[in-house]
């Protein structure tokens, strides 16, 4: 048979978008995937413990867009869960973003109140400020801090993360982190937040399940594109793989994870322990967390399973793209590609966070990808 549209990528994009067309559109759909499973990024799965496990690093939802989570709630319930981070800082462990009480953990309470007056003077109550910002104060007790939070909980961590220090990165980059001027101990501040009561996994198995939705997975795109017919594509992988590197290779940064599960009922005190200054690893996972659930296996109640987060090289064809490298130098490479996805309007699409060379989070992933069915491929028909 001939599809209306085949779509490269069954993670969020990929997904959603075969969602809208096969529901509002009623077209035939094929999605394609180079991995064994569905997900993406997201895929997760309970592992011999009965422990859901998500198999590339920790994903929770969060938005503060009602249509994002309005949309994607349609296919999944919810356990609440709000994420909270420690970072490991001259021994103490601390919580990220660096806030109110990480200051009072790290600093005598006298110096550490004046501290805190002064960011409210400086900057008021409740506010977010990305750490190059405050590290341009003026006032010397703002720029101490400044310097020990940039030495103490970006630098090492960016270092290791991205290959860069945080200056070679795009600002938005740092900015994701900010110093939060608060005593809110939570990662993510969103209006909703959560994660998929049956898994990501199941999430979206539940949206690719419809009569016009194909699913084929370890297959490759150009090793099966020609085996397949379709009348339009939709490209959710990396650019510059789809352009054959024409103009250079987009540098992307991936992630190594080693899995350990030990014989006891908690490992560390929350689902997240960062390591900016210490050992080769970013951050360390402890899956439980999530939802507090108890390993299911007969005499291993006490069980849980933890990953350790090593970040490395992409390198096609040996580990998986995670994270584009927003700079100046790779934003001049994505524009020449952008020309070329320009001259394919119309038959050829291109969407999600590898073909955008966006860091997007997953509620950003959704929304892009209601707006482009919106804006454009609705448009198209």
């Amino acid at each position: 048979m001939t599809y209306d549209y085949l779509i490269v990528g069954a993670g969020l994009a990929g997904s959603v978008l075969a969602e809208r067309i096969a529901n509002r559109l009623d077209k035939k759909v094929c999605v394609l995937d180079k991995r064994s499973h569905i997900g993406g990024n997201c895929h997760d799965y309970p592992d011999e413990h009965g422990i859901m496990v998500h198999k590339y690093g920790p994903h929770i939802f969060h938005t503060n867009s009602k249509k994002v989570w309005d949309y994607i709630s349609g296919f999944t319930n919810w356990k609440l869960y709000f994420h909270h981070v420690l970072a490991v800082v001259e021994g103490e462990k601390v919580p990220v973003p660096f806030n109110f009480n990480s200051i009072n953990r790290l600093f005598p309470k006298k110096y550490a109140d004046r501290l805190e007056t002064l960011l409210i003077e400086k900057y008021g109550y409740g506010v977010k400020i990305p750490i190059l910002k405050l590290k341009n104060a003026k006032d010397n007790d703002l720029k101490f801090l400044a310097d020990y939070i940039y030495k103490n909980v970006f630098l090492g961590y960016t270092t290791k993360q991205w290959g860069l220090k945080p200056e070679e990165l795009d600002p938005s980059v740092t900015a994701r982190v900010p110093v939060y001027l608060s005593r809110d101990d939570r990662y993510f501040q969103d209006a909703y937040q959560g994660i998929p009561d049956l898994g990501y996994t199941a999430m979206i198995k539940k949206m690719l399940e419809h009569k016009n939705i194909t699913v084929q997975l370890s297959k490759g795109f150009k090793e099966v594109s020609t085996e397949i017919k379709y009348r339009k594509l939709i490209f959710t992988g990396e650019l510059d793989y789809f352009f054959d590197y024409i103009h250079g290779k987009l540098p992307y940064r991936s992630l190594n994870f080693i899995f350990n599960t030990y014989q006891t009922k908690w490992f560390q005190e929350v689902a997240q322990v960062n390591y900016p200054n210490n050992f080769d690893y970013t951050r360390i996972t402890e899956f439980k967390h999530f939802d507090k659930q108890q390993s299911c296996g007969h005499n291993i109640s006490v069980a849980t399973t933890v990953a350790y987060e090593y970040p490395e090289e992409y390198a096609p064809g040996i580990n998986e793209p995670y994270y584009p490298v927003p700079n100046k130098n790779n934003e001049d490479i994505l524009q020449k590609y952008l020309v070329e996805a320009e001259k394919l309007s119309g038959n050829v699409y291109f969407a999600g966070r590898l073909a955008d060379y966006k860091y997007y989070n997953m509620d950003h992933i959704i929304g892009v990808a209601l707006m482009y069915f919106e804006n454009t491929i609705a448009k198209a028909i």
